[in-house]
């Protein structure tokens, strides 16, 4: 059953907040950078907070999320930062596949 949150609402709002701090330490932590393009970083926030609220888990908001034997999972275990982005594309392609982190060097 497709739950409906809003966006709207203090809880919402409040979990964003949390989502966008903890992006930012990701960037500090990692040495990488956010997108320029301001949109794609507010739409994956947007993301990994409606994942966080309904699943529990900042799930990359690019991929699909299922129930498995009572437990959400994400296609290749996409959790935000992924170890597809940490291993393979940021050092190699330069960004993320959502796009919301990049290398400083891309930036």
């Amino acid at each position: 059953m497709l739950q409906q949150l809003d966006m709207n609402s203090e809880e919402f709002l409040a979990e964003k907040e949390k989502t966008q701090k903890f992006v930012e330490k990701v960037v500090d932590s990692q040495g990488w950078a956010f997108n320029p393009d301001k949109e794609i970083v507010d739409t994956i926030v947007l993301g990994l907070t409606r994942n966080k609220m309904l699943y529990g888990k900042r799930f990359c908001p690019c991929f699909l999320v299922e129930e498995v034997d009572g437990k959400y999972k994400s296609t290749d275990d996409r959790i935000c930062p992924c170890k597809p982005a940490i291993q393979d594309e940021i050092p190699n392609k330069g960004m993320c596949h959502c796009g919301i982190f990049v290398k400083k060097e891309n930036k």
